[in-house]
């Protein structure tokens, strides 16, 4: 707690904030590797079903799609019902409600950079690595993966940036439990509507400066990767 033109300030959603989003990273990009592997096969169902579903949320207003999300997850569906009965786990306004909505929001950016990495990649090398006798998963994991590392760096960023500033999703399976599940892109919303200014302010600083580090650290990453 610190003190800033006479409001107190809480951390609290600073620290849940970051620890949703390095969460969110891994998750979007151990997804977004794996699914890059479907869109080898442009034209297949699963290839496009696939690029329907990512694309969706891209399009959809988040609160819609938080409001899906909450039908589907909520504690009266059936989904919300079976997680809570076998493992007692509930999604909504907790920290896995917060996550989902954080990796939701992310997830078609990541997904769609690698899907136009893997679609524009260059055949003449996928069928050389064929001609070798190297399996469709050795050439994806180990031929495509290493030279597409600068696309899944700019989708990983996108989708971060995308994550930390989420509101719409965050609100409905979250809620807005302060000192729970109040994000700091919530707890700026909240700090405005109730006229604290100064704590809207800092709030705002505080996420420009993590997301102008993160670009710093991720074009660092890129430009390392294409030097390999």
């Amino acid at each position: 707690m610190i003190t800033f033109f006479d409001n107190e300030i809480g951390m609290e959603p600073l620290f849940l904030t970051l620890k949703i989003a390095v969460l969110s990273i891994v998750l979007h990009l151990i997804t977004g590797i794996v699914t890059g592997y479907f869109f080898l096969n442009k034209k297949s169902y699963v290839s496009r079903t696939m690029d329907i579903l990512v694309t969706i949320p891209l399009f959809f207003p988040p609160i819609a799609v938080g409001f899906i999300l909450l039908l589907m997850l909520g504690r009266n569906s059936i989904i919300g019902i079976l997680f809570k009965r076998l493992f007692g786990i509930d999604f909504i306004f907790t920290f896995i409600g917060l996550l989902i909505a954080s990796y939701v929001a992310g997830l078609p950016l990541i997904v769609k950079s690698i899907q136009n990495a893997v679609e524009s990649f260059d055949t003449n090398i996928v069928e050389a690595s064929y001609s070798l006798g190297k399996s469709k998963l050795y050439t994806y994991f180990l031929v495509i993966i290493p030279n597409i590392k600068g696309f899944i760096t700019s989708g990983a960023l996108l989708a971060f940036g995308r994550s930390i500033g989420e509101v719409g999703i965050t609100l409905m399976l979250g809620g807005d439990i302060q000192g729970k599940t109040d994000t700091i892109s919530i707890a700026i919303y909240n700090a405005v509507f109730s006229a604290e200014y100064a704590k809207a302010g800092f709030y705002s600083i505080v996420l420009g400066i993590i997301s102008f580090f993160a670009l710093l650290f991720f074009k660092n990453i890129n430009k390392t990767s294409t030097r390999l």
